[in-house]
């Protein structure tokens, strides 16, 4: 066989170029076509990936709905362990998400199910069942039958309240329940004040006694007493000024304590009763001021001085953090009563800020703050009741934010430029000084 040959080969003729290989392309094209096959393929991903969110956001929504009606259905279950934590879940998914029209379906389940287990539950289910209950009329806020649940169960949380069988926890969070739902749901006044006159007699056992001294009360019923206190002062946010002036200016036996009442409440042992005592007052005198500027001015001098004293207790027989949150607390109340400085709160959520600039707005945010816990900024941006309580308007849109958001680049310049002014003007402060130093 011939050196150069091999069995299986074509015969002679000049050697094949690349391009003659490759189909006559050349370097150029070749780059061209990968180009065009790469972003190609970018593009796909990105649909692709853009497809995957929807779909896993669409799945995520389809489990959270389908695991809240299995918590729903669960509220009729013989056990009363499982109806509590059947509560305490649906009450954990409406402080998450804002999906009224997913509630407003199953209004009557709901509302039948909370009502049953506060009359016929004992102790944890009647507290899952009480703190439940606000959480539905917040869902429920932009339909008129949350009218009809308040209706229905505002009677029901009374009783349980006043119900000195009962567990003080459940009393307590049913005395917040009760103001919370009148608040977001009552129409007629006249109920209210009915409920307010038995919140009250509720937290007047933390008065003093007839022969001037401090009753003794445990800490359970001492953390009753403060909720009825506070239910009661944020349903006071709804009272005209002049009928809270009329009301705390004379001798009264309607739904308002006695002031000197309220003021005896500072005495309390207890931090809770304290704190709740001192907003409350000072509710009272915003009110009363607002009507009339010489609003309780004969007691004013004497009130004070017992808040200037908690403004700066140092007593050591009180926990050091108990000390610190009375000091912060009554420092503010005493510059208000005495300097009528209203609070000067801002609350910052998304792109939106909430200003509360007087103490019956704070009271209320912090109401809701105590039903809605770590969802509350949340309700803020989407609920539209929430957001018509605090004036916020319109709920923001997505694409308005994303119009206004800074991108990355921008802060960086904005921020370059700040560096570069500041050090030049201390670069001109430095030279101003060696010049007076040589001097």
């Amino acid at each position: 066989m011939p050196k150069g040959k091999r069995k299986g080969k074509s015969g002679g003729g000049p050697p094949k170029s690349r391009s003659d290989i490759v189909g006559l392309t050349s370097d150029e094209d070749s780059v061209n076509d990968n180009a065009s096959v790469t972003s190609g393929f970018s593009e796909n991903k990105s649909l692709i990936e853009e497809g995957c969110d929807e779909v896993d956001e669409q799945t995520k929504e389809e489990i959270f709905e389908e695991k809240l009606k299995e918590a729903i259905d669960g509220l009729n279950q013989k056990s009363a362990q499982g109806r509590t934590a059947s509560l305490e879940s649906v009450a954990k998914a409406f402080v998450q998400k804002c999906i009224p029209e997913f509630v407003v379906n199953r209004r009557m389940t709901l509302s039948d199910g909370i009502e049953r287990s506060l009359k016929k539950g004992r102790g944890p289910e009647q507290a899952a069942a009480a703190q439940l209950a606000p959480l539905l009329c917040v869902q429920l806020g932009a339909f008129d039958c949350a009218e009809e649940v308040y209706r229905e169960l505002a009677p029901v949380l009374s009783a349980v309240a006043l119900d000195k069988s009962a567990s003080p926890q459940a009393r307590s969070k049913c005395c917040w329940a009760l103001g919370l739902c009148s608040f977001l749901a009552g129409r007629d006044m006249a109920e209210i004040y009915g409920y307010m006159h038995s919140l009250s007699s509720i937290f007047c056992a933390s008065c003093l006694k007839g022969d001037g001294s401090l009753p003794i009360i445990p800490n359970d019923l001492a953390v009753l007493h403060a909720a009825a206190l506070s239910a009661w002062s944020l349903l006071l946010t709804l009272m005209p000024p002049s009928e809270a002036y009329h009301s705390f200016s004379i001798d009264n036996d309607n739904y308002t304590p006695q002031f000197y009442q309220l003021s005896e409440l500072l005495e309390s042992a207890h931090l809770d009763v304290r704190m709740a005592a001192g907003e409350t007052i000072a509710l009272v005198y915003e009110l009363g001021r607002e009507h009339n500027e010489d609003f309780q001015d004969d007691v004013t001098p004497q009130l004070v001085d017992t808040l200037r004293q908690l403004a700066t207790d140092s007593h050591k027989y009180r926990a050091k953090k108990d000390r610190k949150q009375q000091r912060s607390s009554f420092r503010d109340i005493l510059h208000f009563i005495e300097d009528c400085e209203p609070p000067d709160i801002q609350v910052r959520f998304g792109q939106e800020m909430l200003e509360l600039d007087s103490w019956c707005r704070k009271k209320q945010y912090d109401a809701f703050c105590q039903v809605l816990g770590s969802g509350m900024n949340l309700h803020l941006t989407e609920n539209d009741l929430v957001r018509d309580i605090f004036s916020l308007g319109e709920r923001v849109s997505p694409l308005n934010v994303s119009a206004q958001k800074q991108t990355k680049l921008e802060r960086h310049l904005m921020n370059a430029a700040a560096f570069k002014a500041r050090t030049i003007s201390r670069s001109k402060n430095r030279d101003k000084r060696s010049v007076v130093m040589a001097c």
